[in-house]
């Protein structure tokens, strides 16, 4: 978390060339065998080469392999690796509220939701996408102001609690409720073409 007065961390998309936040953007690495490999905890060893997190500049930074030409070497970039990303950005959220269930700061279950709605505890609001329209709609009235999740089913969200189906769920105001928030603007941009998430980016010339 940047604290006021610090300076945002910044990185330089490899295929659009923008500079942009750090947590606007997805790390990866080249392993010792020459692969291209995603590094979302941004440990991996070695020069990071950092793509803006949507979904469609993945695809097409992979397409046309412009990590080899950023690495000044030839290097592997697996037909699955925009797929994987993918599935490794929804774990790792679905991971974060499952952490936070488990220290207290999430709750499942219309009812519970709406109670914590009506006490000002909710930081987030994550709602299935596959959840009827009606109930979603009655928790939105009371979360005015709340920022709202719709990245995963009923059965994606039922897994960070144990049950086979979540449909409504909120995430308490704290440290987790920040990470998360970030790591799902992540994950929607990837899941989707950048629009309809707020970011405009002018693909440039290489």
């Amino acid at each position: 978390m940047t604290r006021p007065g610090e300076q945002i961390p910044t990185r330089r998309c490899i295929y659009t060339r923008q500079t942009l936040p750090r947590e606007m953007l997805i790390r990866f690495a080249i392993s010792p065998d020459g692969t291209v490999v995603p590094d979302l905890q941004e440990k991996l060893p070695g020069r990071g080469l950092w793509l803006t997190a949507r979904g469609d500049i993945i695809r097409r930074a992979c397409a046309e392999n412009v990590f080899s030409k950023e690495a000044r070497r030839n290097v592997t970039v697996p037909a699955e690796l925009p797929v994987s990303v993918n599935a490794l950005m929804n774990s790792r959220c679905l991971d974060l509220i499952g952490l936070a269930r488990r220290s207290g700061a999430a709750v499942a279950g219309f009812e519970k939701v709406r109670t914590a709605i009506d006490s000002g505890e909710v930081a987030l609001l994550v709602e299935a996408s596959d959840g009827a329209e009606d109930g979603r709609e009655k928790l939105a009235r009371r979360a005015v102001g709340v920022e709202t999740l719709f990245l995963w089913t009923a059965d994606q969200l039922g897994a960070p609690f144990g049950r086979e189906r979540c449909v409504h769920a909120a995430i308490l105001a704290g440290g987790l409720a920040g990470r998360l928030a970030r790591e799902a603007r992540r994950c929607a941009g990837i899941q989707s073409e950048g629009a309809d998430i707020g970011t405009q980016l002018e693909l440039q010339e290489s």
